[in-house]
């Protein structure tokens, strides 16, 4: 019954089933699209109309989305950019509106650039939209920029050519010093750091009225001390003429030479400006001395009114608290500002990178179902002719599996061999025993004496091993780190007595005490290297580091005392024992 289905059934259904699937391949094809884009950043939200008139499935509009979206055109607009910041480094202003053949073309070429910007600031209008909508050109400040330099380059070139006489356009032709700026616009890491000093902008109120309460509170302090302090100088008693080179002088400081006395009038060092007279001026001169601009000839200029016994403690706070503290947290904060900028713009990327990717999966995806929809109906035809494939194996070979058991039988079932035999064989087996016997004592003789080395060397592995562990632990404690900077620092002490036309006996003390130095860190090395092994020791940089410094100091105890470099480089040598100061830093 089922086989007289078979055949009749087949036919119809694979009739079926092919029309099924040629329907559905042939109607595959017709399924939309989606488009493929091309690799880079994703694009922008696009509003569904621009100029109120250009839909997304505009020709005019495709085409300008595709431009201004096209990598080589942004390379383009750089490069024409940078050309623009040569053309007008070139150019060469002259007086009364004179000129040279240079700047001629050059006036030319700017039209070049002028037709470039503009062409870029329409499309990018058509493609994006202008100002109406989120996401439009003029909703972007970068932009926003360009398009004013692009207007301000269109007036003054018009104004040029159509008011020849009676206009001048230098003020409007300034304005092109700005198109360097569009370089920000296209390089991203100039954008960061332009946003990050714009943001900083309000931190950095903060930190300016720091520095002014600062500078107002050591300005009244200087105006109490040292207000009129610095109008005396030297004059000539007989013929009242001022010094050559005249400085403040005072009774605890600087005295005049006789016959000269100490007097006034005298303006003032910096021609009357470097004093603390007034609060204004008070304020100028605390606020020179806080950004390190000559405030020690502030110091000594009060030093020799006054003496120089506790002005110091005034100037060196004011340095440190001023100049150390508050003016370098303008760094800090400007830091922080590019930070958290270089973190947003990495964010941006990786959002922009996943938007692309889950763009792609969703192309891949939708491409992959519309291609299993398409191969689902072919399976079905094959499985049928592989099935009765198989049927028909069967039935064609039925003796196939009797003789495949009947094998398998005879041959678990065979004997081992016949019984006229049997002695032969057992004389046979004697002498193979024993051949094996005596084999089998000599392998035993090799097997102690192997197992008595293994066991040494067992014993010998224990034993270093706990060695190895405890070193480790000694060279990895605190007290033998401690130990080593002490070295250090006497190594330090010993290296700084060293000076012109010194004793013997400082000479042969150095000498000794390198040698003993030299020793340590040897050791300090070499236990290192057995604790830590060759590979654990030398991944630390440190190590590394060390392991050259006692390299080049073991060179140096050789090359000296075998004198076979001149003393001039056996000096140049002595400087690597200076490197051990640098084991501190670890």
């Amino acid at each position: 019954m089922s086989s007289s289905k078979g055949p009749g059934a087949g036919p119809g259904a694979g009739g079926a089933v092919g029309a099924l699937g040629q329907a559905t391949l042939g109607a595959a094809p017709a399924a939309p699209k989606r488009p493929v884009r091309r690799g880079g950043k994703p694009p922008p939200d696009r509003p569904q109309r621009a100029l109120f008139c250009l839909k997304l499935n505009n020709p005019i509009r495709k085409v300008c989305i595709d431009t201004v979206e096209w990598k080589p055109f942004e390379y383009l607009i750089l490069l024409t950019i940078f050309a623009n910041c040569v053309a007008l480094a070139v150019y060469t202003p002259y007086p009364n509106s004179d000129s040279n053949t240079t700047n001629l073309y050059l006036e030319k070429i700017e039209n070049i650039f002028l037709v470039i910007f503009t062409a870029e600031c329409i499309m990018k209008i058509i493609a994006y939209g202008f100002v109406a909508h989120s996401g439009a050109y003029l909703r972007n400040g970068w932009n926003l920029l360009d398009f004013t330099i692009v207007v301000i380059g269109m007036l003054s070139t018009a104004l040029s050519n159509l008011m020849k006489e009676g206009f001048d356009v230098k003020a409007l032709r300034a304005f092109r010093v700005l198109r360097p700026l569009r370089l920000v616009s296209g390089v991203p890491s100039l954008q960061v750091v332009l946003n990050s000093i714009l943001r900083a902008m309000v931190p950095l109120l903060h930190i300016a009225l720091l520095v002014l309460f600062v500078i107002i509170i050591y300005a009244i302090i200087g105006l109490e001390l040292f207000s009129g302090k610095m109008h005396k100088t030297c004059f000539n008693n007989i013929t009242g003429e001022m010094m050559d080179s005249p400085h403040p002088c005072g009774e605890g400081g600087f005295q005049c030479p006789p016959p000269k006395v100490c007097a006034l009038y005298w303006e003032g060092p910096n021609y009357g400006i470097t004093n603390f007279d007034n609060f204004g001026l008070s304020m100028l001169t605390v606020f020179q001395c806080i950004t390190l601009e000559g405030w020690t000839d502030v110091l000594y200029a009060i030093q020799d009114a006054m003496g120089n016994s506790w002005q110091w403690i005034y100037f060196i706070s004011m340095v440190i608290l001023g100049a150390f503290f508050v003016m370098n947290l303008i760094l800090g904060v400007l830091s922080g500002e590019f930070s958290k900028e270089r973190e947003k713009a990495k964010a941006r990327g990786d959002f922009h990178k996943l938007r692309e990717k889950q763009q792609i999966e969703e192309d891949l995806r939708g491409y992959l179902d519309w291609i299993t929809q398409a191969e689902d109906i072919e399976p079905e035809d094959g499985e049928d002719e592989s099935r009765q494939h198989a049927q028909d194996g069967k039935s064609r070979f039925p003796h196939h599996s009797f003789l495949s058991g009947w094998r398998r039988r005879s041959s678990t079932s065979r004997p081992w061999g016949g019984g006229g035999s049997q002695g032969l064989h057992q004389g046979q087996y004697q002498d193979k025993n024993e051949n094996n016997s005596a084999d089998q004592l000599d392998g035993e003789e090799e097997v102690l004496q192997e197992s008595w080395f293994k066991k040494k060397k067992r014993d010998f592995d224990r034993v270093n091993r706990r060695i190895r562990r405890a070193c480790r632990k000694a060279v990895k404690s605190q007290a033998f780190y401690w130990l080593i900077i002490l070295l250090v620092f006497l190594n330090t002490g010993v290296l700084a007595t060293e000076h012109y036309k010194q004793p013997e006996w400082l000479d042969y003390f150095q000498e000794v005490t390198n040698l003993f130095f030299v020793a340590l860190f040897t050791m300090e090395m070499l236990l290192k290297m057995y604790s830590l092994g060759f590979q654990g020791y030398f991944v630390s940089l440190f190590n590394r580091f060390d392991c050259f410094v006692v390299i080049g100091s073991i060179a140096e105890l050789i090359l000296t005392n075998t004198k076979v470099m001149p003393p001039l480089g056996v000096s140049v040598l002595r400087c690597v024992r200076l490197l051990r100061v640098f084991k501190v830093t670890k």
